[in-house]
C-alpha cells in the first residue's frame, strides 16, 4: 500500500475524539496507538485487542507520524543579554 492510500485511513472529525486523529474514523487514535507501542505493546496484541484494527492501519499511524516529524522546522534562536 502506498503512503497517500496510508495516510487516507487517518481520519480527523470533530465530532470524533474531540477532533484527534483516529484510524478510519473509529474511536482509536494515532496517540492511542503510538502510546501503547512506546509502552510495549507488541502490534500482535494491539490487532487482537482491537480486532477492527488492521495492519494496514498500524503503517498508516506510523506514515502519519513520519509526516509530522518531516514537516518540524527548528530555527536557532539566539539571546543575547
Amino acid at each position: 500500500m502506498n503512503t497517500e492510500n496510508l495516510l487516507s485511513r487517518i481520519t480527523v472529525n470533530p465530532k470524533v475524539m474531540v477532533g484527534k486523529p483516529t484510524v478510519r474514523g473509529m474511536r482509536i487514535t494515532v496517540e492511542q496507538i503510538l502510546r501503547a507501542l512506546a509502552g510495549g505493546v507488541t502490534v500482535n496484541e494491539l490487532l487482537q485487542d482491537y480486532p477492527d484494527l488492521e495492519q494496514e492501519d498500524i503503517q498508516a499511524v506510523f506514515a502519519y507520524t513520519v509526516n509530522l516529524v518531516d514537516e518540524e522546522q527548528v530555527f536557532p534562536v539566539e539571546i543575547s543579554a
